[in-house]
């Protein structure tokens, strides 16, 4: 059998137990499902069984057939995910019972579209009973998806009404469209043994994507990668898995002791495991119980059964058929994706309390009334079902961040072929500007930091309106913008002509004058004189105050203005020279270089005629502009 006579749809079982689940399926497949010798000794169905059923067409389907046993719902769970079409199980001489109504309301949360219902041993019961049940059958679908479904009566163990079930049920499967195989491969494992001289072997429905012999899988959150060395589907080998069929897959370099079922097999370096989980929340309308904030619950996505604790996020309580936005915090990672189906089950005793939809990863704990989280998490919601919609909501949340191509793919796991079609889509609709050198800004963020610099850098001039530049940390820090975003917002904006980008960590602002009257005038003049006459040896500002009648602060905010100009070098935070005493040092310097070899401080002091408060921290500043070398207590000049 090759992997093209497999129709990529999964048919799946539901009902209570012993009610002839596992016995339709025999009679459909003439595969027993209950593989455990436990199930057949106590003839109870306890884990996940699965047989392939050979339609008319000479394609293969896949059935599960899921454990009827309330002790055994999240094995019925586990199973149900990869479900397509359900074919719910009722006996004649049972009824409607608890688990008939709990694998109903599971089915519905897994938003399962389809199914079939089955009045099984009527060959037990007399015909009027069979109409009763058939009538409480119609009573409990009434509302939900198998409402108006066709319901085939039928004995497991004589095969009578098989003929017609068995057709309606093939064109019921032909009417499901096959699963998608396109996108990155993910697979929820189901199964995991060492099968002998193939060595790990892990079982399960893909979700989406292919696999081939020779590629690699990663198993997470185990975090191990694998290459697959051989595949099966329904126990015959194939050269290609895909989604919408059951698979068992034989993976090299993987202890089998250290998988489980739970982990996902998938694409590596796409998918991520989390401890913490964003959902839109459906409390089921037959509970008997609200549910609450901080509730402890059991938490199944795909295989996996996690506990954890349920904190809502857009209110306190939660009544029987009411939604909200909740935050799952687990006790241990899975793996999820947006759009992903979950049901929370009550920690104990033992009760489905409602499920819904995965909206995301979370990085940080979310925090109850917060209307910014309600916010995010309404865009994420409204954008499940179209990627280009989910891949602008996910660069919404980080408005301060660049988006990067290889980041991007790998946090909602789509393959950069795919994504970038999609980000020049984004930029051709302005939702995003492209940045120097690759990556991309938010439009939205780019706006709000550009007029979180400008704001920065006016506050800066306000408070000293003789600053022609101020520094870079200055701005950042007032800005609140960091890192590799903070440097490439800068780029962009010298670019646009919106800022200047200086030497030395400044910034300014284009064709920014500083006019100086009155006292300040005078300051400016005398500064400009007095350093430049005493190139090696500067007054001090409060000297020059005192002896020329002039407000020490006023010769401050003049000096601040002569440093911002480059008119003047700041040595240190307490020393600074005129520009022009650095480069006459530096021709001093290096004749004397050129004639004797390198030098020391005192022979630097000595030749410019000043002290070594002065030499030795302009010599530090011609080291740190690569004008100096130091060569042990000596210095050397760089050409």
């Amino acid at each position: 059998m090759s992997e093209h006579q497999i129709y990529r749809v999964v048919v799946g079982t539901a009902g209570h137990i012993d009610h002839g689940k596992s016995s339709v399926v025999r009679r459909l497949t003439g595969v027993d499902p209950d593989r455990l010798p436990e199930e057949k000794n106590r003839g109870l169905t306890i884990d996940l069984g699965f047989a392939p059923m050979k339609l008319g067409s000479g394609e293969t389907v896949g059935i599960i057939d899921v454990p009827g046993h309330e002790r055994f719902i999240k094995n019925m769970v586990a199973g149900a995910s990869g479900i397509d079409l359900v074919v719910l199980i009722v006996a004649a001489d049972d009824s409607v019972m608890p688990q008939t109504r709990e694998h109903l309301e599971i089915m519905s949360i897994l938003q399962v579209r389809r199914g079939l219902i089955v009045i099984n041993k009527i060959d037990l019961v007399d015909e009027e009973l069979v109409e009763l049940v058939e009538e409480e059958v119609r009573e409990t679908v009434e509302g939900t998806f198998l409402d108006g479904a066709p319901i085939f009566r039928l004995s497991a163990v004589t095969g009578e009404g098989f003929e017609e079930f068995r057709g309606a049920l093939e064109e019921a499967i032909h009417e499901v469209p096959p699963r998608d195989e396109t996108g990155l491969f993910r697979m929820p494992i189901q199964r995991v043994f060492s099968a002998k001289g193939h060595g790990t072997v892990v079982t399960g429905i893909p979700m989406s994507g292919g696999v081939s012999a020779g590629d690699q899988l990663e198993v997470l959150p185990l975090g191990r990668v694998g290459r697959v060395r051989g595949l099966q589907a329904y126990k015959v080998p194939v050269e290609r898995a895909h989604a919408g069929h059951s698979a068992a897959i034989n993976l090299s370099d993987v202890d089998f002791h250290a998988v489980h079922r739970g982990m996902v097999a998938a694409t590596p370096g796409y998918f991520r495991s989390a401890s913490m989980v964003e959902a839109r929340l459906r409390a089921l309308a037959s509970l008997p119980i609200e549910l609450y904030h901080q509730m402890p619950v059991r938490f199944h996505c795909g295989t996996a059964e996690v506990v954890g604790r349920m904190f809502l996020l857009d209110r306190k309580k939660v009544a029987p058929g009411e939604e909200a936005y909740a935050q799952f915090r687990l006790a241990e990672p899975i793996v999820v994706a947006p759009g992903d189906r979950y049901v929370v089950r009550q920690e104990s005793p033992m009760l489905t309390l409602g499920g819904g939809e995965v909206l995301d990863r979370s990085t940080w704990r979310l925090k109850m009334g917060k209307e910014h989280v309600i916010a995010s998490l309404d865009r994420k919601e409204k954008a499940l079902g179209s990627q280009p919609d989910f891949v602008a909501s996910v660069i919404d949340e980080a408005p301060f961040a660049l988006v990067d191509v290889k980041e991007l793919s790998r946090r909602i796991a789509i393959p950069e072929s795919e994504l970038r079609p999609i980000l020049a889509s984004l930029e051709e609709q302005g939702a995003i500007v492209a940045a120097t050198g690759g990556p991309w800004f938010p439009a939205e963020g780019l706006e709000r930091a550009r007029r979180r610099v400008l704001a920065a850098i006016d506050g800066c001039y306000r408070r000293n309106p003789y600053r022609v530049h101020v520094s870079k940390l200055e701005v950042r820090d007032e800005c609140r913008l960091e890192g590799e975003y903070y440097e490439a917002l800068l780029s962009f904006l010298g670019e646009a002509g919106v800022i200047e980008n200086l030497r030395g960590g400044r910034l300014g602002l284009p064709g920014r004058e500083v006019s100086l009257e009155g006292e300040d005038r005078r300051a400016y003049d005398l500064l400009l004189e007095s350093y430049r006459s005493e190139l090696f040896t500067p007054p001090r500002l409060d000297e020059l105050a005192e002896s020329r009648s002039i407000a020490l602060e006023v010769l401050e905010r003049v000096a601040a203005l002569l440093v911002d100009q480059g008119t003047w070098v700041r040595l240190t935070p307490e020393v600074v020279v005129d520009s022009e005493a650095v480069e006459t040092a530096v021709v001093r310097l290096k004749e004397h270089f050129e004639a004797h070899g390198p030098f020391g401080a005192s022979e630097a002091k000595d030749l410019l005629g000043t002290t070594r408060k002065f030499a030795i921290p302009l010599l530090e500043y011609l080291d740190s502009r690569k004008r100096t070398r130091r060569v042990g207590d000596k210095r050397e000049m760089i050409d």
